[in-house]
């Protein structure tokens, strides 16, 4: 089979270690095909926090405050036919914390690890380990945190479960992850919470072989590692890295001969062994190659954006007792949030008036209807973020208006803004607004994730008409999606990027969602402003299950968000793919990624 479908068909993944990738829309289909987590998502039934056992074959939890879990046993890794197990799992948690990537940050946060700690120590560590550590070995790593990272680097880079300290370490009780026999493993967490399985049912969960990883680069507290980030590594799985090509341009996936589930009966459909034994994946495809090898069918799955349906039918070479609607699996929009952030550490996007120009200069029902709708159909949603319609009631609790399209008001508000930053600015008819007298402002700059999609062409020429109607000259710049880690300061940060978006990982809206869109903890590198009302409304909606009381919470949070507008909340795409109608069993969830994700070892030919 070959799919080009992956992240719009416009990017390649980031890394292939799924302890350090965050683009999902990429790195996602390797990651869920490849390494298993002790759970994993009951595919449709994700948006309900269904969950079903994967490494663990069942578990127990106390007030959603510790969870345990009995885990698979004759379960190895492949290639290499090393062994899964309880260490395993606790080397697997503890190295995802240690290396503090933005997707450890997302989503261990306030769960298994502290904030303030991580602040102390210069490290992501899971609560606890230090004490392990020095009640086991005496060693001062509590107070001294150079000795404690390169007492961790050492232990995980050389992981011998043998060993009776590093037994003595993963056994200690007062920690978040904990070994209590060879086959059970046992988080315990800050504090009580009902999400924690379908936190933990992703790729930041996969359990990977320490063997393998340690003579392939080891381990180092805050970095990356190349080996794994460029090949990827053994996973349990039903299928394994066969083939990575330079640019990750294509990987191959093939049906793994070692996988747990061979033989066994009565799995759920996305535990099944494979029934299509080869996986070839393309990224990068520009659209007109995408829609060419779907058309021809040299790929069984792929992606066009709904603007070029009409072409796709008109190039399908297989149309007789077919319709359009048979080549297209449209599960409607999701609760993810796509927006163009907006640098607020960067001149001249760190003006709120300059933001709120913006936000006023925009046609919405424009952008919406010509860049997703076809044939009478629009294949998205509008929303005002930063939630969506997919969180029901918590989706602007206080019915706050969309931004208006009102292009004197946005002339207004960049001629305050002028002022203010002391730049000048051209109207379209000649006059200059803003300080007169002060330099013209120069082009803004948007990056967009290359090769740009057709759905940001089109919405790329609508904004540069829109801002270009308030005085705004806006410029195009293309960049890779690796290079999104290294927007790590202001400076270095763009101006305005589209082709973001937040694909909520699970069902909760505060930690999962809000947490990382408005405070400066992920992503900074997309915002760069941090308002204390937000952040602390935030924090205390955080671990609250009261219904009523999130509804509140919510609202305030939208009506500081929409006084600073941070983003350009752009459309909530619909997820959909193209399936050629020879190809059945697709199942689908909308988390992970910001167009779902789905399993390969579900999908058969007729």
């Amino acid at each position: 089979m070959i799919d080009d479908s992956n992240g719009w068909g416009t990017s390649a993944p980031d890394s292939l270690d799924p302890a350090w990738g965050i683009y999902g829309l990429s790195d996602d289909m390797v990651y869920l095909n490849v390494y298993d987590q002790l759970v994993s998502f009951d595919g449709p039934n994700s948006t309900q926090g269904v969950v079903i056992p994967s490494l663990a074959v069942n578990w127990t939890q106390t007030n959603f405050d510790n969870y345990t879990f009995n885990l698979r046993s004759n379960v190895t890794f492949y290639p290499g036919g090393d062994k899964f197990n309880a260490s395993t799992a606790w080397w697997s948690f503890v190295r995802n914390n240690l290396m503090n990537s933005g997707i450890e940050d997302s989503n261990f946060l306030y769960v298994t690890e502290n904030q303030s700690i991580i602040t102390q120590t210069g490290m992501a560590l899971p609560w606890g380990l230090l004490n392990a550590i020095q009640n086991v070995t005496g060693l001062a790593v509590t107070t001294d945190y150079k000795l404690a990272q390169s007492v961790l680097n050492q232990l995980l880079s050389n992981f011998n479960a043998n060993n009776a300290t590093i037994q003595k370490i993963m056994a200690y009780p007062h920690q978040a992850y904990i070994v209590t026999g060879p086959l059970q493993f046992k988080i315990n967490e800050l504090k009580p919470y009902p999400y924690l399985l379908t936190n933990i049912a992703q790729w930041w969960g996969a359990i990977l072989d320490p063997a393998y990883i340690d003579a392939h680069g080891g381990v180092q507290a805050n970095t990356a590692n190349s080996y794994l980030a460029l090949n990827g590594g053994p996973g349990t799985g039903p299928y394994y890295i066969s083939s990575v090509q330079t640019g990750y341009s294509t990987i191959v996936l093939k049906s793994n001969p070692t996988y747990w589930g061979l033989g066994m009966s009565n799995l759920q459909p996305v535990m099944q062994p494979p029934k299509i034994p080869v996986i070839i994946i393309n990224y990068g495809y520009t659209p007109n190659s995408r829609l060419e090898v779907f058309a021809s069918n040299q790929a069984q799955i792929s992606f066009v954006e709904s603007t070029v349906f009409g072409q796709l039918w008109s190039a399908y070479q297989h149309k007789q007792g077919l319709s359009l609607s048979d080549l297209i699996q449209n599960f409607g929009a999701g609760p993810n949030t796509f927006m163009i952030p907006m640098n607020g550490g960067k001149f001249p996007t760190n003006n709120t008036d300059f933001r709120l120009a913006v936000v006023h200069a925009i046609n919405y029902t424009q952008l919406l209807d010509e860049t997703y709708g076809y044939n009478g159909t629009v294949y998205a949603q509008s929303f005002l973020g930063p939630l969506t319609q997919g969180w029901g009631p918590l989706y602007n609790p206080g019915n706050l208006p969309m931004y208006s399209f009102n292009t004197t008001l946005a002339i207004n508000l960049i001629n305050q803004a002028g002022k203010q930053e002391h730049f000048s600015a051209t109207l379209p008819n000649g006059t200059v607004i803003g300080n007169t007298s002060a330099p013209a402002l120069t082009p803004v700059v948007l990056d967009y994730i290359a090769p740009n999609s057709v759905y940001y062409q089109t919405m790329e020429s609508i904004l540069q008409a829109d801002l270009g109607a308030i005085g705004v000259p806006l410029a195009f710049q293309g960049v890779t999606s690796a290079q999104i880690s290294t927007w790590n300061t202001p400076a270095v940060s763009p101006q305005m990027s589209i082709g973001l978006g937040w694909g909520p990982d699970w069902n909760d809206p505060i930690l999962q969602e809000l947490i990382d869109l408005l405070t400066p903890i992920l992503y900074s590198g997309y915002y760069w402003y941090n308002d204390t009302a937000i952040t602390n409304l935030i924090q205390s909606l955080t671990f609250n299950n009261n219904q009523t009381q999130l509804i509140q919470g919510v609202a305030q949070i939208y009506n500081l968000t929409y006084s600073l507008a941070p983003d350009i909340w752009i459309p909530n795409t619909d997820n959909y793919m193209l399936l050629q109608p020879y190809v059945h069993g697709l199942v689908y969830s909308p988390y992970t990624t910001i167009l779902g994700q789905f399993w390969y070892n579900t999908l058969y030919y007729s």
